[in-house]
């Protein structure tokens, strides 16, 4: 099997996570009124991260711009809801981008350090993105900097947490395994 058609099922397979790992957080009740429970644990971003540090930024840019919409239209425009579908295109594809990018970048002598540099600075970009998107275009005018602040830090720590925590020792046992696999 060519590495092309391997990374092609590794990508729909993150797609697939993507797809389900939020269905699962969404049987939790809500914790804050009014803000969506994917919005505090950002289920749909785990896979993205993974996918663009396993694959590198082409599939993590794909994986992050189609699962969003995939999941929108498998829900039935529940999840992720439109205002927030727009948004969400283009800040999962700035995470797997960047972190994609950058795990080819950054070199230290410890691939932990890698992981971590390349996810913070890929969710801190992710979320600049959400927030300039709707100040400028999706929301223009009525979105304030404490809503950016809210919704990308306040209200998704837990998230964020959850990402830092499971993401690197994951990809780490991923990559590990596939290069003694490989052997």
């Amino acid at each position: 099997m060519s590495k092309n058609l391997k990374s092609m099922i590794v990508a729909a397979l993150f797609m697939a996570i993507g797809l389900v790992l939020p269905q699962a957080f969404h049987f939790a009740p809500q914790v804050v009124p009014m803000v969506p429970i994917g919005a505090i644990f950002l289920p749909m971003h785990i896979p993205v991260l993974m996918c663009g540090l396993i694959l590198g930024w082409k599939y993590g840019l794909v994986v992050g711009m189609i699962t969003p919409i995939l999941s929108h239209f498998f829900t039935g425009g529940q999840m992720p809801a439109l205002p927030m579908l727009q948004t969400m295109i283009f800040e999962l594809g700035v995470y797997g981008a960047v972190t994609g990018l950058l795990i080819k970048i950054v070199r230290t002598k410890n691939e932990y350090a890698n992981i971590y540099i390349s996810m913070i600075i890929a969710m801190v970009a992710g979320r600049i993105t959400f927030g300039v998107l709707n100040a400028l275009i999706f929301q223009q005018g009525t979105y304030a900097l404490q809503a950016w602040l809210n919704f990308a830090f306040i209200f998704a720590w837990p998230g964020i947490v959850i990402q830092l925590v499971f993401v690197p020792s994951i990809v780490f046992a991923i990559k590990k395994f596939t290069a003694t696999a490989e052997v």
